[in-house]
């Protein structure tokens, strides 16, 4: 899912965090996040909650459903 990859990427550079931050505040291993954030692997439900809820947006703006955060 590119949408995705993109929205994560662009929240997180909000906060100013690199990907390996993120993914060791989120409980996962950097090099999964960065395949989240490239589109070549997509993230199970609960991590999209997870992160969702950390970077304080709403898991249908990350999926691209709505553009609202």
């Amino acid at each position: 899912m590119e949408i995705l990859g993109k929205r994560m990427r662009e929240v997180r550079k909000e906060k100013k965090l690199r990907q390996i931050d993120a993914a060791n505040a989120l409980g996962v291993a950097w090099t999964t996040y960065q395949r989240y954030e490239a589109g070549e692997r997509e993230p199970m439900a609960p991590f999209i909650a997870d992160f969702a809820r950390y970077f304080g947006v709403s898991a249908d703006y990350l999926l691209g459903l709505k553009d609202k955060r």
